[in-house]
């Protein structure tokens, strides 16, 4: 028998992607009411016979769309480090709104410029959602940028992995950082003590 809940076609939705499906208020309260439906946060919702996924990263998705996965997190990630981060290291654009949400995150402010450098789209397993991770070289070079933040031993660790893991293209990490301010001197030294 078809439900009010085969209308909507994604694991995730919205309130308008609820209405755009034919689905009123009362219809949403129902189905909130009957546990087919949870509420994410305002105006978003996720079917409950969804697959498990990281509801951390559904919620930073869907409240920050260019929400990108960076320093700590994309290094543990890529398992460029052995830390565990006890917060998810989320960049935004600068002069972009931080959300409130409930997972455990600490959000950063990147230059506008440079925001889109080694930046791809990742899915979140269980789900239709993607969001945005640097890649493990960008992620090293901010690590040695934010080196005050992260510590100098991860950024150490990162790229000593990453030598012997991804083979050695340093030249490749050089480039990459001449276009990110304050961050070749630092990556420079520690090739040169490495290498």
């Amino acid at each position: 028998m078809k439900t009010k809940l085969d209308a909507i076609t994604k694991d995730t939705f919205t309130f308008t992607d609820a209405r755009n499906a034919g689905l009123q208020v009362r219809d949403l309260q129902k189905l909130l009411e009957q546990n087919q439906i949870e509420r994410l946060s305002r105006g978003r919702y996720r079917r409950t016979d969804a697959p498990n996924s990281d509801l951390n990263l559904v919620e930073i998705t869907t409240r920050a769309p260019l929400a990108t996965i960076c320093l700590t997190s994309a290094l543990s990630r890529y398992d460029l480090i052995d830390a565990i981060p006890d917060k998810l290291d989320i960049a935004l654009p600068r002069n972009t709104r931080h959300p409130k949400t409930t997972a455990a995150v600490h959000w950063h402010s990147f230059d506008k410029p440079t925001f889109t450098l080694e930046r791809h789209e990742e899915p979140i397993d269980g789900s239709d959602l993607t969001i945005g991770i640097y890649s493990p070289e960008r992620s090293i070079i901010d690590a040695f940028r934010l080196r005050g933040y992260v510590g100098y031993e991860i950024a150490t660790e990162a790229l000593r992995n990453w030598l012997r893991l991804r083979g050695s293209r340093p030249a490749k990490l050089i480039n990459i950082a001449r276009q990110i301010p304050r961050s070749e001197a630092p990556l420079r030294t520690a090739l040169e003590f490495l290498t």
